[in-house]
């Protein structure tokens, strides 16, 4: 997760647990509807994009397994994603690679319901969006719908240094860790441990990875699929992931889905019941066991 991404589910960690459903918005001041935008600023319709034919996802750039660019192509699970929400609409996908901002507040400015100040245009579909009842009554511009899969903070370890069973955070006062740098994972343990010199930190989860597998620490910390990921490259060390209860830390897991405009409610509502079909008949699950990945649902 890069930098950006992990400042976002920082700032989801904070967010307290919603209400009774009639009540989960009470009390949330509305924000400022936007005005004097044209229509191409803001999307385009259900209608409009069956009738041309395709569909633009927004996905991160850069973000392995779950986007990413191979061989000129853009690959990962969003992606997959992305192509069955396009298959039950009937329509072409195709995928827009952007970059993480500083919030996920300007992420959904600039790709679902605003476009950027210069040059921008917002996307059809915004992938890879957490799911927060709280948040999601605070960006009102935003429709978060489509919950496709839960993810969890893990750790990844070498099994020669640990043989009975994997390493919990405080181990790391002692054994080196590594970290992205500034991610939800560094800011726990230096929380929770204070400033000690085993947290080793990274530009981004598949170096510190790779940190472990060529034994400059002795664990990783970060989510589990892009750890998953990154130890699948390599196969000769005997790396392992688990998740271990990760005390003092409110939001261990999250839940992904899609934004959408609010004002497609319509296109909403069929990329909601794509997705839907694709976790009952199993084919979201088949995405993640095709990159030995671990799937949980979302609740």
């Amino acid at each position: 997760m890069h930098a950006p991404r992990a400042t976002m589910l920082s700032a989801l960690a904070w967010l307290i647990l919603p209400a009774v459903a009639f009540a989960r918005c009470e009390g949330h001041m509305p924000q400022p509807k936007p005005q004097n935008t044209f229509s191409q600023d803001v999307g385009r319709s259900f209608d409009r994009i069956v009738e041309e034919g395709w569909i633009e996802f927004a996905v991160y750039e850069d973000f392995p397994p779950w986007s990413y660019a191979e061989k000129g192509e853009v690959r990962g699970v969003d992606v997959e994603i992305g192509r069955l929400i396009a298959a039950a609409l009937g329509v072409e996908p195709r995928f827009r690679p952007v970059q993480a901002g500083e919030t996920l507040d300007a992420d959904l400015l600039n790709y679902v319901w605003k476009g950027a100040v210069v040059g921008g245009h917002v996307s059809d579909v915004m992938l890879h969006v957490p799911y927060d009842s709280d948040y999601a009554c605070r960006i009102e511009q935003v429709t978060f719908t489509g919950q496709y899969a839960r993810e969890a903070i893990a750790i990844a370890y070498d099994k020669a240094d640990y043989p009975e069973k994997g390493p919990t955070p405080p181990f790391f006062r002692y054994n080196k860790v590594a970290v992205e740098n500034d991610s939800i994972s560094d800011f726990h343990l230096t929380s929770l441990l204070g400033p000690v010199d085993k947290i080793r930190r990274y530009r981004n989860t598949v170096r510190a990875v790779e940190a472990l597998a060529d034994g400059e620490t002795m664990a990783a910390m970060g989510p589990r699929a892009e750890l998953q990921a990154g130890i699948t490259a390599h196969p000769v060390a005997a790396l392992a992931v688990h998740e271990p209860p990760l005390v003092g830390l409110a939001r261990g897991k999250w839940t992904l889905g899609v934004g959408v405009n609010f004002q497609h409610k319509d296109l909403a509502y069929a990329v909601d019941d794509a997705i839907v079909a694709a976790l009952a008949d199993g084919r979201i699950a088949a995405i993640f066991k095709a990159r030995a990945l671990t799937f949980e649902p979302p609740m």
